[in-house]
């Protein structure tokens, strides 16, 4: 009979256990762990075990005296089914319900407890608060520590954990989850955001019935193809904008990740979220931390608005590249020109983005591969270098064109990727990720090169050094990612004898390396983020990226939907939108959607009709006039397309002196020939007075509004204001001014 493992333990591991076991002997006095914001209050607590439980989550208590109560008055003990409440479960021992860790010891032994230790929490800053909580197993030398970072004014915690031991030999994490919430209130409703291409966010919202709702993702890269990790918990009813209870968030990582709703039989709700454990089991060497992503979530006592409105300040201010910076407006080829083009054509839509009075050019896909040109998405992906017969005098040479015509100049690339038929294909193999006794599956006639490999990583590194290198004034990068994992093996993790589930995780650490040392060399260069559309879109990669790409549908009816669900949970800063051929909607209707974000252009200018160029150019210098309001201002939704005939947003400044309002008409079949009630606004002083102008118009339309006429505040989140949408005119943008007496 094999002895038991304690007798293996070292002099110093007994040293630690005893200790462990005299502070456990001193858990008759209850810990009571206050993580706390401006509006709501996470109450962790010792039992009598010394196990951490979550005993309270909501609005904040006005007396820390009575928080130590509070677990008194819910009968959490059940011998029948096991409360669980746990601030972090684990497998093995005690617990019965859906773990939020796992692991495999390195003697075989699969159980794991976990008692708490001690606590701290730290100021940051005045708005920040980080407490971490260090729970220990009493038998094995393992250890996971909770953090939770709150930003206090944003009511918004940052959470993820960070485990490690010390046994002798590796131990296999089985899961290792960020979170694990626990919420007693009875009611709760889950929206979540189906994906597809060019179906981004499509909305599902359900009430949670007992069992687990699972979110997930497989993907590997492009990650969000399928799911997306948004969700929005609304608490005892349906999510409302300006009422009830309200978590919305998402897990910030780039790769497979999994989201658990599970209701218990007291119809009380635990929320597990973290990487995917899906074929990731991780080898843990000893001494080593193995850090989660974080799950960040809003919390409001409000409504959606108020929560998406927080994240969103956090976002800018904590989070997205130059959140409180500028952009860049553009124009792009790719819908213009697709892979047919050469040096004269790419040269003469410069003219184009200085007649429109746009700031940047960006040169898409099929600029590069010479044995293998780029005259198509099947070949020359992976060899970097400009294509000699489309451009013969290189990059510098239109950006020096580029420069001459007052415009800025940028370029796509998709080095995480490659073609079967490429040079770097047939010269590194071994980059590859593939089964090398499979078939080889294209996604998008692709593959994905293996960026746990430090090789690879320096290489895709190379790709963006080189081009600003030898192109010093190159302005913009469009970072594009349009497929997924097949046959996932890498020939890197076997040669370095590392377990192939390694690989989903290490792909997307190597991502982020590779994006780090971008950044340390190119702090200020803006990045658009772009996965097949959106693919990609997490607070975590935001970190090195100025924008991201919601999707390849550019439909501007489906834009009003898509950007309503989006506006959730990113600032308009960070979203980018393009006028495009999509769509049989107006060219006014077209920009208008358009510009609730950061404006770009797809299109042939030159070919415009002579009013639709007019009524672009002065739009575009219309959204340079507000485009600080949308970007910067605080974002309320006041009539849902979903629910309405049309959809209505508007931005206000933080001084509530200026406020732009978007509408949309978004049936075309309503019978009516203006809309009959007014749009009431939000976010203004009541006490203020406004005009209220409509911009935007096309050459030759009038407006109905009389823009002499001044309005309160109150009257204007009371009453209202008409845009007078009809079939004959689809949208308005309307500026709100202050007027001072």
């Amino acid at each position: 009979m094999k002895k038991h493992r304690c007798l293996h333990f070292s002099i110093k591991r007994l040293v630690l256990l005893n200790l462990f076991l005299a502070l456990n002997s001193l858990c008759a006095q209850q810990v009571t762990i206050p993580i706390s914001s401006e509006g709501f209050t996470i109450l962790l607590q010792t039992d009598e075990d010394n196990l951490l439980k979550t005993v309270y989550f909501g609005e904040s208590l006005l007396n820390e005296s009575e928080y130590s109560s509070v677990s008194g008055m819910f009968h959490f003990k059940d011998n029948n089914i096991g409360i669980g409440n746990a601030a972090y479960t684990p497998s093995g021992t005690w617990n019965l319900s859906e773990p939020a860790i796992k692991v495999l010891h390195s003697d075989g032994n699969t159980s794991l407890d976990l008692r708490y230790i001690s606590h701290e929490t730290k100021f940051l800053e005045n708005n920040i608060a980080l407490t971490s909580v260090v729970l220990q197993d009493p038998v094995y030398p393992f250890q996971v520590t909770l953090f939770y970072k709150v930003f206090r004014k944003e009511n918004l915690i940052e959470q993820w954990t960070e485990i490690e031991h010390n046994e002798k030999k590796n131990v296999t994490l089985q899961k290792f989850s960020s979170a694990n919430l626990y919420f007693t209130d009875n009611d709760f409703y889950l929206t979540t955001y189906h994906n597809q291409w060019a179906k981004e966010m499509q909305p599902n919202e359900s009430k949670l019935t007992r069992g687990i709702r699972t979110v997930d993702s497989k993907m590997g890269a492009r990650a969000m193809l399928l799911q997306s990790p948004n969700f929005i918990l609304s608490i005892g009813k349906k999510a409302s904008e300006k009422e009830g209870k309200v978590i919305l968030g998402q897990l910030a990582w780039s790769g497979n990740f999994k989201l658990e709703f599970e209701v218990d039989s007291y119809d009380n709700l635990r929320f597990i979220a973290g990487i995917n454990p899906y074929a990731s089991q991780y080898s843990l060497p000893k001494n080593t931390i193995f850090k989660t992503p974080s799950l960040i979530y809003a919390i409001s006592n409000n409504g959606t608005g108020e929560a998406s409105r927080n994240l969103h300040k956090w976002a800018r201010k904590y989070r997205v590249l130059d959140g409180e910076g500028e952009r860049l407006t553009l124009l792009n080829n790719w819908e213009a020109t697709y892979f047919d083009f050469d040096e004269d054509k790419i040269t003469a839509l410069f003219k184009d983005a200085k007649n429109l009075g746009v700031d940047l050019f960006l040169l898409d896909d099929g600029w590069f591969g010479n044995k293998y040109p780029r005259n198509g998405d099947n070949a020359g992906l992976g060899d970097w270098q400009e294509n000699v017969k489309k451009l013969p005098h290189g990059l510098g040479y239109l950006v020096k064109e580029a420069k001459k015509e007052g415009v800025k100049f940028g370029i796509w690339i998709e080095p995480e990727m490659v073609n079967p038929k490429s040079e770097l294909y047939e010269k590194h193999l071994d980059w590859v990720i593939r089964q090398a006794e499979r078939p080889e599956v294209y996604f998008r006639n692709q593959l994905v090169l293996d960026l746990a490999n430090p090789e690879v990583q320096d290489f895709v590194f190379g790709i963006v050094d080189t081009l600003f290198t030898e192109n010093p004034e190159l302005a913009f990068i469009k970072w594009d990612c349009n497929s997924v994992i097949y046959n996932a093996h890498s020939t890197y993790l076997e040669r370095e004898d590392l377990p192939q589930s390694h690989l989903y995780i290490e792909y997307v650490r190597g991502l982020y390396k590779v994006l780090e040392r971008v950044r340390e060399k190119y702090p200020k260069v803006p990045i658009m983020l772009c996965s097949g559309g959106g693919g990609r879109g997490d607070y975590e990669i935001l970190k090195y990226f100025t924008e991201f790409w919601p999707s390849d549908d550019t439909d501007p009816l489906e834009r009003v939907f898509m950007q309503w669900d989006y506006s959730y949970f990113f600032p308009s800063i960070v979203t980018d939108n393009h006028v495009t051929n999509w769509g049989k909607q107006s060219i006014k209707y077209k920009v208008d959607v358009a510009s609730m974000g950061k404006l770009g252009f797809d299109i042939v200018a030159s070919e415009l009709k002579t009013n639709d160029l007019l009524f672009c150019k002065q739009a575009i210098r219309n959204y340079h006039s507000f485009k600080k309001v949308i970007w910067h201002g605080e974002l309320f939704r006041l009539m849902n397309p979903y629910q309405n005939d049309l959809a209505a947003l508007m931005y206000v400044t933080e001084d509530k002196s200026k406020a732009i309002v978007f509408n949309y008409l978004v049936n075309n079949r309503v019978s009516f020939h203006t809309n009959i009630e007014p749009v009431r606004l939000d976010g203004l002083d009541r006490n203020k007075k406004y005009r209220v102008k409509e911009i935007n118009l096309y050459p030759g339309s009038t407006t109905r509004l009389a823009s002499e006429q001044l309005y309160s505040g109150d009257f204007l989140m009371k009453i209202g204001i008409n845009p007078s949408l009809s079939l004959r005119k689809t949208s308005a943008v309307l500026e709100v001014t202050e007027v001072k007496e």
